[in-house]
């Protein structure tokens, strides 16, 4: 490819991949006017669940199917699928429809993450990659702030189903770009598709989703509906890794995990989508509903987080092109994203706003260091005929990190919510209170007397404190386990296909856990025909 196809074609990967990222993110500030308009209060929660599990139990699937029959065409169908269901969700008539409609969405989200990461770790050798990767990671920051913001927006000016309606245009232009621009060798696998591992895999990620969104809330955690779950749950994992051992070609390559590194960057890629996904989603409720901010006003607020993820993503960018190592930047990362969950049990109902902001720099520097690291351990950890089901194993246990650390502490702050305000106002005037969670705004929250004011801020911000305390214990986990993490600077070439475990030089892999690679003939660039 020439290097102006070349860089317009990876702004036409990039552009579809933060659809992705936005998407999930931009239909929160409309769920209200959504409701008003459709109904379904109690079905509000599945319309973001519904998007999230489709995205994740397809991502694996989007990967596989990109090494087997083509990466360009796969994305292509992905992006395809995604504007189809954002084009039905904007004319859904009811909450069931839109409920579908996001599933459809998230059946081509799932697509457009690992096909964009696979299609980028052929086109650029691994250590350009690491400059790349740091500015694909500023988009994630940039989606998660800019996201409630850009939905507030349209919701307020022009209308909830231009929150879908704004992925056409933007979708069109990345096909475009995409068809014309992007030139690869072509490269498939033969074999038939593990329907039976993706079946378990889809039953697994939904039981374990159920069991996280009902646990403690819907049913009691002994009750007979989450014991069955938690049953349906580990027995569809066994016997997924039963099925995945005997597969001709494995949605997730059991091959994969042989490698120190791989696994390692799964777990930290794991549990910073639990850190990542639980913060930004619960501090919005503290800086609305205690500092008394807007939603635009506290996605605002939020930015020194952004900045900090965004600022540590560009810096190990290129300090790893510049030197090829990587082994400290995962370390350190755990380490601040445990100071900084810590640092936010420093919030109180008398916190100034912007030394309230001011405190999330810090946990976001670490989310941006731990996934930064983990994406790139991942996609140099695995061999080139293994990229898609490489990135699509990171982004899906990303993406079920996230799902069940809301659930799970979005338990915790309930609970604490709830404890707090029956303590301070008695259990009936607490009932009413959080039943009414659902509904309540920072406008209705003014409208009741000062002490019931006060006492639902204390309770919200005794919520957030056992969310960080939560969030913290993850982060000390993932520092544990970036210890593990061994080091050997990255090669400069793109890898050629060789056997798991096996460097293209025909070296067998060594105590790093790194196979080096080489390219015959140059880069990656230098070989690459139309497809």
């Amino acid at each position: 490819m020439k290097q102006k196809s070349l860089y317009l074609g990876l702004f036409g990967l990039m552009l579809g991949m933060f659809l992705a990222m936005l998407d999930g993110l931009i239909v929160g500030t409309a769920l209200p006017t959504i409701v008003g308009e459709l109904g379904g209060l109690n079905l509000l929660s599945w319309v973001v669940t519904a998007y999230l599990v489709a995205a994740a139990v397809t991502t694996p699937l989007w990967g596989k199917f990109g090494d087997m029959f083509g990466r360009k065409g796969m994305f292509i169908a992905s992006i395809v699928i995604f504007l189809i269901g954002s084009a039905l969700a904007g004319m859904s008539q009811d909450m069931g429809q839109l409920i579908a409609f996001r599933a459809v969405q998230g059946l081509g989200a799932g697509g457009l993450m690992v096909g964009a990461f696979a299609i980028i770790a052929v086109l650029v050798p691994p250590r350009e990659s690491g400059r790349l990767q740091s500015i694909i990671g500023v988009m994630m920051p940039v989606a998660f702030v800019g996201g409630p913001l850009l939905g507030g927006l349209l919701t307020d000016y022009f209308s909830w189903r231009w929150t879908f309606y704004v992925n056409l245009p933007l979708g069109a232009i990345a096909l475009l770009i995409i068809a014309t621009q992007i030139r690869l060798k072509p490269e498939r696998i033969k074999a038939r598709i593990d329907y039976a591992g993706a079946a378990l895999l889809t039953i697994a990620i939904v039981a374990l989703t159920l069991l996280a969104s009902w646990a403690g809330t819907t049913y009691a955690w002994a009750s007979p509906q989450i014991l069955g779950l938690g049953v349906v749950a580990a027995a569809s994992i066994a016997a997924f890794v039963w099925v995945e051992r005997r597969a001709e070609e494995p949605v997730i390559p059991p091959r994969l995990f042989a490698n120190r590194n791989f696994t390692l960057s799964q777990i930290l890629s794991f549990l910073a989508g639990a850190a990542m996904m639980t913060l930004t989603n619960y501090l919005p409720q503290y800086m609305q509903f205690v500092q008394g901010a807007s939603p635009t006003t506290s996605g605002l607020l939020l930015l020194p987080l952004m900045f900090g993820m965004l600022t540590a993503q560009l810096t190990i960018g290129h300090l790893i092109t510049r030197n090829g190592k990587y082994r400290l930047y995962p370390i350190l990362g755990g380490g601040l994203l445990v100071v900084g969950a810590l640092s936010l049990l420093l919030l109180t109902p008398s916190t100034g706003t912007a030394v309230a902001s001011a405190l999330t720099i810090t946990a976001g520097a670490g989310m941006g260091l731990v996934m930064q690291s983990a994406m790139l351990l991942t996609m140099t950890s695995a061999d080139r005929r293994d990229m898609g089901a490489a990135s699509g194993t990171v982004n899906l246990l990303r993406t079920i990190g996230g799902s069940l650390g809301i659930a799970l502490l979005g338990a915790v702050y309930v609970d604490r919510l709830a404890s707090d305000l029956t303590a301070s106002l008695g259990p009936g005037e607490a009932h009413r209170l959080v039943d009414a969670g659902a509904e309540m705004t920072p406008a209705l929250l003014h409208t009741l007397p000062d002490a019931v004011r006060d006492a639902y801020a204390a309770a919200v911000t005794n919520g957030l404190h056992g969310i960080v305390i939560g969030i913290a214990v993850v982060s000390l986990i993932a520092f544990a386990f970036a210890w593990f993490i061994r080091e050997v600077p990255l090669p400069k070439d793109s890898p050629t296909d060789s056997p798991a475990g096996v460097p293209a030089d025909g070296a067998t892999e060594g105590a790093t856990g790194v196979p080096a690679a080489s390219v015959k003939g140059g880069t990656a660039q230098a070989g690459m025909a139309a497809d």
